[in-house]
């Protein structure tokens, strides 16, 4: 009897996706993109608002507790406009990667980060394992 040996996959042999994968991948953050932009110009709208929304109620104590909360807001619509604007630029930089035809290589390993990693996180640059090594490094992340 023969002994059966751990032989690599064709996709643990690969060192890029194919043209037809790669273009696959565009789509899906051709779509994420489209989606994050229109959030972000969501966001921005929404603190122009905020900045135009004056208190105009006689009670000194409304007034400040509506300026507090209306301040938090900003704040916060701030922040998820900032994030928005990092995925969107994470997401260009995937396209960029995919014209080089080095979209889902793990910047760490070198090898090919999973389909459905990529799926899930199309902007993704390290593989779980590469990320999860990551954070045990640095647990903040």
């Amino acid at each position: 009897m023969s002994e059966e040996k751990n032989v690599p996959t064709q996709e643990d042999e690969r060192t890029r996706y194919s043209d037809a994968e790669l273009e696959e991948f565009r789509k899906i953050i051709l779509e994420k993109l489209d989606s994050a932009m229109r959030d972000y110009e969501q966001l921005k709208l929404s603190l122009q608002y905020l900045d135009g929304n004056d208190i105009q109620d006689t009670s000194p104590t409304f007034k400040m507790f509506e300026e507090g909360a209306s301040n938090l807001s900003k704040e916060e619509t701030g922040k998820l406009a900032e994030r928005q604007e990092k995925i969107i630029q994470h997401l260009k930089e995937a396209l960029i990667r995919i014209e080089n035809k080095t979209y889902g290589i793990c910047r760490e390993t070198k090898k090919l980060i999973s389909k459905e990693r990529l799926r899930a996180v199309p902007h993704a640059t390290l593989s779980i394992d590469a990320k999860n090594t990551e954070k045990k490094k640095n647990p903040l992340i």
